[in-house]
């Protein structure tokens, strides 16, 4: 009985992340135009630079906040406490006594390694050194933030962990639109961001000491905690660097070749992008401590699990990122003007198409994690690191700014390669393929090839209506909804139709004032 109360509770917590994913980027995406207009595109390409400058501590942070959720997931019992207690302040001890000489290092030598690396001048780039500062600090408050968030991740308790991030968002969000007139310069751009920060850091403090103080404890370092984390966390370090790679080659490259403000181009259509494949991640990411709880459990009842979670985040990742393709140029136009529409609208409809793609890896990237195969995690995100770089490399020198996205594209290719080369050596249950073609590589065909036809079809409609909210909004929800039907019709062809619709029932069931009959 007690795994059958599981869904409704991921269900729960799904829509948690949904909630506060939802608040971030409806702040976010509707504060952007305003950055954009105040500081120019030269300032926010600068401050993207700044920001992917830093995207290597986060490689850290988040393996040390990875590893330390997954390890207080297996502690909850009170007769697990001391042990609960020595592994938590082994994790603050290495977020303060490695975070710190990495703030410092990027206080001190970002600012210069970033000028001679992107070579970085004129009036865009006069307060470089602010901006490392604000930006380093920001992120030693998410790395202190990520050990006292874990503990609410370890008990599945999304609800605070949704509503400090709406807290830190609104606050950074805030901030902009009081200081950026002002200061229209990249470091106040970041320095809100780090504000917000420091808010989340703080609220998460406040609460972990009145809801969980007898879990908490003052840093220390314990060899047998310190050896649990570094076993899990050495390689979730290889597999969020090899993440790295993949995400901010691009940025890296049209830096070093390109104006600034190309960078600022590339931010604004990876933005939109990022931020509803983000949002499936996050409505996703409640499975970690889930299937850390399924140690135990038959294969086949793992496998089956993987499988079903897999298709529901396929399905919604489809729908979500493929309504963005047909609307790519009117959704630019309407959100930041023309001449941003004009540049970064293919780049957008690739980086959508890259980011369907990779969703494949979500929920086994999850799952393997959870089974402590940080390893394998490691694989998938150095390959997909090398082929998104390599690919770059080769591509933007020959054919501009506006092949970005085609190296996404290709890395997401090899990740999906290297998951199903994984998941088959894993795994000796029978209907492997099967599984695989009607899980994860038909809902993401269906997607990508449903929502190019769309896109084709109006480019070449009788008459173009002016782009504006409504139509953008309405074409983008049609397109969604089509895909999400023709997925889920097709899901019936095959012969885990049955698992499907009761998936679709129950997620119905959860979310609407009716239940499904």
């Amino acid at each position: 009985m007690a795994l059958r109360q599981k869904p409704p509770d991921l269900l729960g917590n799904s829509a948690w992340n949904a909630i506060a994913f939802l608040v971030a980027v409806v702040l976010n995406l509707a504060v952007l135009p305003f950055v954009i207009t105040h500081l120019g595109l030269a300032a926010f390409g600068v401050a993207g630079l700044v920001t992917a400058c830093i995207a290597p501590a986060l490689v850290f942070s988040n393996a040390l906040g990875l590893s330390t959720s997954r390890e207080l997931a297996q502690q909850l019992e009170p007769s697990d406490r001391d042990d609960a207690r020595r592994l938590f302040a082994t994790a603050v001890m290495l977020a303060v006594g490695a975070g710190g000489p990495i703030a410092i290092f990027l206080l001190v030598a970002g600012a210069p390694l970033a000028r001679l690396g992107f070579h970085l001048a004129g009036p865009a780039a006069e307060d470089l050194a602010l901006a490392f500062v604000l930006a380093g600090i920001g992120w030693l408050c998410q790395c202190l933030s990520a050990v006292f968030i874990s503990l609410f991740t370890a008990r599945q308790d999304y609800r605070r962990i949704a509503s400090i991030g709406i807290v830190s968002t609104v606050v950074s969000t805030l901030s902009m639109l009081l200081l950026i007139p002002a200061a229209p310069y990249a470091s106040t751009f970041l320095g809100c961001q780090a504000l917000g920060l420091a808010i989340g850091l703080l609220l998460a403090l406040a609460w972990c000491r009145g809801q969980m103080r007898q879990w908490l404890a003052p840093p220390a370092l314990h060899r047998e905690a310190l050896g649990r984390l570094v076993r899990l966390g050495g390689w979730q370090v290889a597999a969020q660097g090899g993440a790295l790679l993949a995400g901010q080659a691009d940025r890296y490259l049209l830096g070093a070749l390109l104006l600034p403000q190309f960078v600022g181009f590339y931010g604004v259509a990876q933005r939109l992008q990022e931020a509803t494949y983000i949002g499936i991640l996050k409505v996703g990411e409640i499975l970690f401590p889930f299937f850390s709880t399924l140690q135990g459990e038959s294969e086949d009842r793992k496998v089956d699990l993987l499988f079903r979670s897999s298709w529901i985040l396929n399905v919604l990742a489809a729908s979500a990122l493929g309504g963005l393709i047909p609307v790519a140029g009117p959704l630019l136009h309407v959100w930041t003007g023309a001449g941003v529409a004009g540049e970064a609208a293919q780049v957008l409809v690739v980086l959508s198409i890259a980011g369907i793609l990779g969703s494949s890896a979500n929920v086994f990237g999850f799952y393997l994690l959870a089974h402590g195969q940080s390893r394998s995690n490691a694989l998938i995100a150095l390959i997909t690191g090398v082929v998104t770089l390599v690919t770059s490399a080769i591509a933007l020198p020959r054919f501009g700014w506006q092949a970005a996205g085609w190296s996404a594209c290709a890395g997401m290719v090899a990740q999906m390669a290297t998951i199903v080369f994984l998941v088959r050596r894993s795994f000796d249950v029978a209907g492997m393929w099967s599984r695989i073609v009607h899980c994860v590589l038909m809902p993401l065909g269906i997607g990508i090839a449903t929502a190019l036809a769309v896109r084709y079809g109006l480019d070449r409609a009788p008459f173009q209506p002016a782009p504006s909210w409504w139509s953008v909004g309405a074409v983008s929800s049609v397109t969604a909804a089509i895909i999400f039907a023709i997925a889920v019709a097709a899901s019936q062809l095959g012969p885990y139709r049955r698992a499907c619709r009761q998936d679709i029932r129950s997620i119905v069931g959860r979310f609407l004032p009716l239940k499904a009959v």
